[in-house]
């Protein structure tokens, strides 16, 4: 494999970490500026080389779109420290997060992760299995999702919508005035 390959493979393997979520091969090709043929023989030296090893991550590829999974062989380690973390209390950053979907939602995940600074899939992930917030489909903008609280977040909270939530219209309105003072649009409400 010549240095081009190594490096398109990384740049496939740092997209799909960031990512978090299925990607399409269209979107990789886009995004990285080749065509969509070398995507496609990248994924698979990359995920032959990555499902055949003794490694942590997994590539799936379903339907024109690929993702990185953990590997199936470790997933009696990865249940125990799932079930750990749901015995546990909700962390800071999930509990921000989880506030911002609460103020916020539905909203992406960019946005989430824009006004926190970090990556939240993990912590997105955790609350989706919580049952405490839920992804559907974005209607505004195709293979993008939107994060919502769910019924039992609400129902545990004591509140029967949103605007149930304390000082929501404050904070709403605060969050839209910093859109329109730093000329963004805050696209996900």
């Amino acid at each position: 494999m010549d240095k081009e390959e190594k490096t398109l493979e990384a740049k496939i393997e740092a997209l799909l970490f960031i990512h978090g979520e299925p990607m399409s091969i269209k979107k990789l090709a886009d995004t990285i500026k080749v065509d969509e043929k070398k995507i496609e023989n990248a994924l698979k030296n990359f995920g032959e080389n990555l499902n055949s090893a003794e490694r942590g991550l997994y590539l799936l590829l379903h339907d024109e779109k690929v993702q990185l999974s953990t590997s199936p062989d470790l997933s009696s380690l990865l249940e125990k420290l799932t079930k750990e973390e749901l015995d546990t209390k909700l962390t800071p950053a999930s509990l921000e997060t989880l506030s911002i979907i609460a103020y916020l939602g539905p909203c992406t995940r960019a946005l989430i992760e824009h006004i926190r600074g970090v990556n939240s899939s993990f912590i997105l992930r955790s609350l989706m299995v919580r049952g405490l917030v839920e992804r559907k489909s974005d209607p505004k903008r195709l293979n993008a999702y939107v994060y919502q609280p769910t019924f039992d977040f609400l129902n545990h909270v004591g509140i029967s919508s949103q605007n149930d939530l304390p000082k929501y219209e404050e904070y709403k309105s605060v969050v839209e005035s910093f859109f329109e003072e730093n000329g963004q649009a805050n696209n996900d409400n």
